[in-house]
């Protein structure tokens, strides 16, 4: 019989069991909480293999998982988590690049990871970086298969039930923006529970 999902991605982060020495092989100046949260969440979005792109988010591999000074506000901090992976046939348009909707999903799980690793690492917050609002996403250049990437996330605003973070999609090769995209998230209200 199969384990039902937890309710919540607050449930199901506090469920999984991450390896430390998989959360040590992390680089990056982030705590080990928030470097965990953020394995757990690629976990997460793996969905045991099933369900939307999960092929695709089961080869990034996170390459830094940083808290770093707000640079416009001396006294913040945000949080960067970089994600590598390379352009393969199962994310490629008629043309051989990387389809504009695998763009956007990369900008979408990526941009999620850094919001959730900047709560782990706040004593006092719940770790729910909340569902959708918006992804504004710009696409720059092709990425034809064989392409490596580097997906820079950084989370922009934290504060309140409102969270956002911007993403960017690199060809490490070319040295060139593939993709840019901006994440508004918000904590979705739970349903109230029937009598």
């Amino acid at each position: 019989m199969t384990q039902p999902r937890p309710r919540t991605v607050t449930d199901w982060i506090s469920s999984l069991r991450i390896p430390q020495s998989a959360i040590a092989s992390v680089p990056g100046s982030a705590p080990d909480r928030s470097k965990e949260v953020t394995l757990k969440l690629l976990e997460i979005f793996k969905a045991g293999g099933i369900g939307f792109c999960t092929g695709i988010v089961d080869r990034l591999f996170v390459t830094d998982v940083s808290i770093i000074q707000n640079s416009a506000e001396p006294l913040k901090t945000d949080a960067r988590v970089v994600c590598e992976l390379e352009v393969t046939e199962d994310m490629a348009n008629i043309a051989g690049n990387m389809h504009g909707g695998c763009s956007i999903y990369l900008v979408d799980s990526c941009s999620t990871l850094p919001l959730s690793a900047w709560l782990a690492a706040q004593p006092d917050r719940k770790n729910d970086s909340g569902v959708s609002q918006s992804i504004n996403t710009v696409f720059h250049a092709p990425a034809p298969v064989g392409t490596k990437l580097r997906i820079i996330s950084t989370s922009t605003m934290t504060e309140g039930a409102i969270f956002a973070s911007r993403c960017h999609i690199w060809d490490v090769t070319n040295h060139r923006l593939i993709a840019s995209g901006v994440h508004l998230k918000m904590i979705a209200s739970q349903p109230k529970p029937k009598l």
